[in-house]
Order: structure tokens, then C-alpha cells, then sequence
């Protein structure tokens, strides 16, 4: 009898540790970033969207999409670039170390590499693997994780396209299975894709009715097959954007100055199958996750850095501070992650380590100021803050800003040395796509409301809010109609450009 307790104690007490072994056993993190992609080109943001991305859209059914993600904002061109330092350091966009020189060297920290997504995962036991495109992101960053395979593929084959990123990841699993890898892991997929230029695959592209357009003097082919104009398509913006000769506007191959509808749905179709490929290289390291008994126990959130105008009000680029451009796509999956839920968040993209620090049980470095939003992912509340602030000054100074508050939104522009000054404020209830006057609607809510009497104490409200935010993020820059402050501008160290004007 005792010889059998002590066996029973054995096995029980033998069960028991497993059980608390299991229970102790960490998540892994895959994080996916896209390279410039609206939310509306997808069908879990715009019903009416013809892009296929099955997985992306099962992610979602079985997860927690967001309505309210965005990327702060950009002093650059390059939205990319402040956008994932914002990512990688969980800081302001004026806080950031490549924003030091702007800002007189003040609000950030030095030796920030040190907290870092990867360093941080590092120091908790973490394996960590990287694949992204190559350039215009946080290097110091990029270069903590363990593993890592960058370059820019922006092709229409396996070798110089997205199925290069997804082998990377592809390759990493299979090693890690290899050798038996118990380690939990962060592994950062992102893709140089849809960013332009966008030769996607022929099967996608003819899919999609696209050809990868190469003459600046003639039109691409039109094709019923093509994605309709987008909701707020215009044939150009009504004022200037703010950037003369700002790539993105005036040079992308394929569509160059051009806004007519056959250039602008062709490079629509381009986008689409750009992105059907994204959708289906991340469905193969799902799968593959899945294989080896890894799936469940992984925490997946998908996003982009940033959205892309392609035709909406006229522009084509990522550098305006519409809904189109300034929110971006978040879907997030895993234990405990409300299933096949939506939910506002009003998140940033820099809330992103706090978050994933969060779920993992890794402590997030002090020098983060993203706030998690794990509780809005696990259904607890629906938003994180009430308040969002936007920015994009990489062109004429000090730029354009926007702040958003419940069903509204107030957006200025300053820009091309004061002699474009606009202010425009929405009902992003009533008017979702941020109609303007350009756009012709008969309903008087379809519209800027900024000149409309009856809204004069919103316009105040947030007119007041705005520099609220701006004080608070420590924004260098003040508009024509607001206090200066004291603040010294930075200097830009360029010439104010005065070619390529419009109206």
C-alpha cells in the first residue's frame, strides 16, 4: 500500500508541475506590417471592396478588428519612417529620436535602441526574427533582432515580391522546429508591398484587370475587371496639398500627375493584387503554425504603417491627414482576444510594444508612451483615450493638422508660405468619407462644415482642442491662427518651393 501511494503521490505530484509548466508556457507575438495600405481597400473595412484576402478576413472573424487605429503623424515625406519608430519605441511622433534635431535635441532619451521591441523581448527570453522591406525605418532598432532578413521586394515574383518575405518567416519555423526551439518568440513579418511600385504577380494583376503601366504619355487599358473609383474619388484636390514636387504626387510609375479613372482604377487593380498576395503569403506561415501545434498559443495582430489616398480627393499618396491615410487597418487575434468583434480603440500605432508587452507578461520599458489596449481587445472597454491628435509637416511649414473627438473632426492647412490656408471640419457620423464641396453631394451633411454658421461653437471647440494637443505632444509649430507661444520654428534648411503650384 505505501509503495503504491508514494506512486500515486509521484504521478500526481508529476501531473501537477505539468500542468503549471503548461500554464507558465509564454505566448509568441507575429506582428505583420504591410507597407502603405488604406483600410477601405480591404472587405472587413469597406463591404464594396472586390480585394480578396480570405485569411485576413478569417483573422478577423475569429479576432477583434479595430475602427479607430492611426499613425500619429509625420515630419518627413517618408510618412513611413517616423511611423515605424513609433512602432518599434512606443513614443510620440515629436518625441522620437529622429525628430531630436527638430526640436532642439529635447523630449527623448538617449541610447533608445536599448528599448526597443526587440531588445526588450530579447531581455525577456524571447526569440526574435525580423523580415521588412530595407530603408526608411528605425535601423538602431532593426538591428537588435536576432535574426533578421531585410530587403525592399516590390516584384512581381516569388524572389523579388512578397512570397520572399513570407520564406523568410517560412525558413525561421522550420529551423526553429528543427532544432526543437522552445523558446517563445516576436517575429516582425512585414512586406514591402503595396507600396508602389506595385507589379504584382501576372495571375493577380490580370485577376484584378491591372497592367503595370510603363508610358507617362498614354493611358493604361480599361478593364471592366478593375476596382470602381473609391467612394470620394476626385479628379484633384481643390487646394494645394502643401508639397510641391512631392514624389508620392507627382512621380509614382504608373500614375505620375494623372487622376482620371482609368489611371487611377488600374493602379487600384495594381494595389489589389499587391495585396491578395500579402493575404496569402501570411496564410502560409498561419498554416505553418498551425503544423507544428504553435498557433493557439500566438498572439497575430495585422496593420500597415500608414494608409494611402490612390485617388481619394484627388490625391495619391500618404501624406494628408484624411481618414483614408491617417487611420490604418488593425486586426488582432489570440487567447483571450475577443472573438469576431469590432471595436473603436482610438489607438495609435505607437501603443503597439505597450500592447504586445502586455499580453506576453513582459514589463514595456519606462520610456514608452503608448498606452495598452489589451482591455479593449479583450472586450473591457472600447476605447483608450478620447482624443487624437494628427500631424504631417513634411512639406512647406508648419503644415497640416487635425484632432478628433467623438463624431468630429477638424483638419488645417498652412502651408506653401501662407498662401494656402484651409480649415475643414467633418461629421465623420453623418459623413464617413469626409465628403467635400468638389464632391457634389445634395445632402448638406456631405460636406465641410467648417463655413456653416451653425456649427461655429463646434468649429471653436475644436479649433481650441487642437492646440490643446498640439501643446501637449510639444508640436514645434503653431498655425496662422494660434497663439505663437514663444516657440522658435525649426528650421527646414530648404527653400520655399514654388514650382509645380496648383489651385
Amino acid at each position: 500500500m505505501s509503495s503504491k501511494f508514494s506512486l500515486c503521490l509521484l504521478v500526481g505530484l508529476s501531473l501537477s508541475l505539468f500542468s503549471q509548466a503548461a500554464e507558465r508556457k509564454r505566448p509568441n507575438i507575429l506582428f505583420i506590417i504591410a507597407d502603405d495600405q488604406s483600410p477601405l481597400d480591404l472587405k472587413v473595412y469597406n463591404s464594396k471592396s472586390i480585394l480578396d484576402t480570405p485569411v485576413l478576413s478569417k483573422l478577423a472573424e475569429g479576432g477583434t478588428t479595430l475602427d479607430g487605429a492611426h499613425h500619429m503623424g509625420s515630419f518627413s515625406g517618408a510618412v513611413c519612417t517616423p511611423s515605424r519608430h513609433m512602432v518599434m519605441c512606443g513614443r510620440t511622433v515629436w518625441h522620437l529620436p529622429n525628430a531630436a534635431k527638430l526640436v532642439g535635441g529635447k523630449f527623448c532619451p538617449e541610447g533608445m535602441e536599448a528599448n526597443t521591441m526587440a531588445a526588450v523581448f530579447n531581455r525577456a527570453g524571447y526569440d526574435t526574427m525580423r523580415t521588412c522591406k530595407r530603408g526608411n525605418s528605425y535601423e538602431g532598432a532593426n538591428k537588435q533582432f536576432t535574426v533578421r532578413h531585410d530587403a525592399t521586394k516590390r516584384g512581381g515574383t516569388a524572389e523579388t515580391g512578397s512570397a520572399w518575405h513570407g520564406k523568410q518567416v517560412l525558413d525561421y519555423l522550420s529551423a526553429r522546429e528543427a532544432s526543437r526551439d522552445e523558446d517563445p518568440f516576436l517575429i516582425y513579418f512585414g512586406f514591402s508591398h503595396p507600396h508602389d511600385v506595385r507589379d504584382g504577380t501576372p495571375e493577380l494583376l490580370e485577376k484584378y484587370g491591372a497592367v503595370n503601366h510603363t508610358d507617362k504619355n498614354s493611358l493604361p487599358p480599361a478593364n471592366p475587371k478593375q476596382p470602381e473609383l473609391p467612394e470620394n474619388y476626385l479628379e484633384e484636390h481643390p487646394f494645394h496639398h502643401g508639397h510641391p514636387n512631392l514624389r508620392d504626387e507627382v512621380s509614382v510609375k504608373g500614375v505620375w500627375e494623372k487622376r482620371d479613372e482609368r489611371t487611377i482604377r488600374n493602379e487600384l487593380g495594381r494595389e489589389f493584387a499587391c495585396s491578395e498576395n500579402i493575404d496569402r503569403q501570411i496564410g502560409s506561415v498561419l498554416k505553418k503554425l498551425d503544423e507544428m501545434g504553435e498557433l493557439e498559443n500566438t498572439y497575430i495582430f495585422y496593420t500597415a504603417d500608414h494608409g494611402m489616398a490612390i485617388g481619394r480627393h484627388g490625391l495619391q499618396g500618404k501624406q494628408n491627414l484624411y481618414e483614408h491615410t491617417w487611420k490604418v487597418p488593425f486586426i488582432a487575434k489570440g487567447p483571450g482576444i475577443k472573438s469576431g468583434a469590432r471595436a473603436l480603440g482610438n489607438v495609435y500605432l505607437l501603443d503597439v510594444l505597450a500592447t504586445i508587452c502586455d499580453f506576453a507578461g513582459v514589463k514595456a520599458p519606462a520610456s514608452s508612451e503608448g498606452v495598452s489596449f489589451r482591455p479593449v481587445l479583450e472586450g473591457k472597454k472600447d476605447v483608450v483615450r478620447d482624443v487624437l491628435y494628427g500631424t504631417y509637416s513634411g512639406g512647406t511649414k508648419p503644415g497640416m493638422r487635425c484632432v478628433k473627438k467623438g463624431d468630429w473632426k477638424l483638419i488645417k492647412y498652412d502651408v506653401m508660405d501662407g498662401r494656402v490656408r484651409e480649415t475643414q471640419l467633418f461629421n465623420l457620423k453623418e459623413n464617413p468619407f469626409e465628403y467635400i464641396s468638389e464632391h457634389g453631394k445634395k445632402d448638406g451633411k456631405l460636406t465641410d462644415l467648417a463655413e456653416d454658421p451653425a456649427h461655429a461653437d463646434k468649429l471653436k471647440e475644436m479649433e481650441a482642442l487642437l492646440l490643446s494637443e498640439m501643446r501637449k505632444h510639444n508640436d514645434p509649430y503653431r498655425l496662422w491662427d494660434q497663439p505663437k507661444d514663444g516657440l522658435t520654428p525649426p528650421k527646414s534648411g530648404k527653400k520655399s518651393p514654388n514650382k509645380r503650384m496648383q489651385k
